[in-house]
């Protein structure tokens, strides 16, 4: 079956006793005993968030799902179902939650990392510990685009008898299929790119396949309690059905962007791996049916410059996330803070639905 298909027809069906052909949102916090579902309370069970996580299970390929509240609770809880002791392999450009999460918080329970450019495949091997568990992977990664090998990393994890997970929310299920290219574990920061409208929050964990680990992940999500409420998965699962033709239109208008600025003056670097000049156009046109909609920028000028061109847009809004159907940007170092490893000239922009004509005028205009 299609993606297309899947999108729209997984995790829904018809209501039996009204036949409404939407769901509808179960807001209960309790469930009477001996109910045919089997469904006790609402922190361990919703029919919303069944319904997203079979949906979204079905996107991907994957045995089970579960979803959170944020894509960082998503992250976390892959995390903490390791055990103390344990080491992970990051990604050395990961997005900068990830890395805050890792040493500042997980750190203290005991679990150790290194960070690895992952684009190195003989460093990712090199970085392999004995009590290494996993490899996380983030591709495209966040801000800097780089792509990573889905493949090529797997084959490393299987050799080495270590778990895969990669963070694909800037690719979305529609674009790349990290369980199929052989990861263990897929995570999405639905409040992105698969919510797609800016007016939810929620995380998803996808397993290839039955795993110990799932065992930990099913009690971290139901005592740890970080779930999505049933609005917020019933939102998610309206906004998936556009998905696949809303991915197709981020494409378009970022590589039309893209070429655009690549051929700027007023742009020394183009991050985008649409671009044949992208150090990882290659392993992108392997691995993912598009290139996405984001794209980072590093401008002539420097830090100044880069604020003075976010705060200039009128199209696009100035602000933090991405995947939305409106146009975002912001200069990324000073978002991150002092511990930033993002360039200082670097903007991040998530290319929305609206005309790439009048977009790429508004940034034309911005540039100066």
């Amino acid at each position: 079956m299609n993606l297309e298909t899947i999108a729209i027809q997984a995790g829904r069906g018809t209501d039996s006793d009204t036949g409404a052909v939407m769901p509808a949102i179960n807001l209960t916090t309790t469930y009477k005993r001996g109910n045919a579902a089997g469904m006790v309370y609402s922190r361990t069970d919703n029919p919303n968030r069944a319904a997203l996580e079979d949906c979204l299970v079905a996107l991907e390929s994957g045995a089970v799902g579960f979803a959170f509240s944020s894509g960082m609770a998503a992250v976390a809880a892959v995390f903490q179902a390791l055990s103390s002791g344990d080491h992970i392999v990051l990604a050395d450009d990961t997005y900068f939650g990830v890395r805050e999460l890792t040493i500042d918080i997980l750190s203290r329970w005991g679990l150790q990392h290194s960070l690895v450019d992952m684009t190195d495949i003989d460093a990712v091997a090199d970085s392999i510990q004995a009590n290494t568990r996993m490899i996380w992977i983030e591709t495209p990664s966040n801000p800097m685009l780089k792509i990573t090998d889905i493949e090529a990393i797997s084959k490393i994890a299987r050799e080495a008898n270590v778990m895969l997970g990669v963070d694909g929310t800037w690719a979305t299920p529609i674009l790349q299929q990290p369980l199929r290219l052989g990861a263990d574990y897929v995570v999405h920061s639905t409040t992105k790119y698969l919510g797609g409208h800016s007016d939810l929050t929620g995380g998803i964990v996808v397993a290839r396949e039955a795993a110990p680990l799932n065992e930990n992940l099913q009690v971290i999500q139901a005592t740890g309690g970080a779930v999505p409420s049933a609005f917020d998965c019933w939102l998610l699962l309206r906004g998936i059905r556009t998905l696949p033709l809303r991915m197709r239109q981020h494409c378009s208008n970022a590589m039309a962007i893209a070429r655009i600025l690549e051929a700027d003056p007023r742009v020394h670097t183009v991050h985008y791996p649409g671009l044949q000049s992208h150090p990882g156009h290659s392993v992108a046109v392997r691995q993912m049916s598009g290139f996405g909609g984001m794209l980072s920028i590093q401008v002539e000028g420097g830090e100044d410059k880069a604020a003075i061109v976010c705060g200039a847009t009128k199209i696009f809004t100035e602000a933090t996330s991405l995947g939305g159907v409106e146009s975002l940007i912001e200069h990324r170092a000073l978002v991150e803070g002092p511990t930033s490893r993002t360039p200082r000239d670097l903007i991040r922009i998530s290319i929305g639905l609206e005309h790439p004509d009048d977009l790429m005028a508004d940034l034309d205009k911005a540039l100066g």
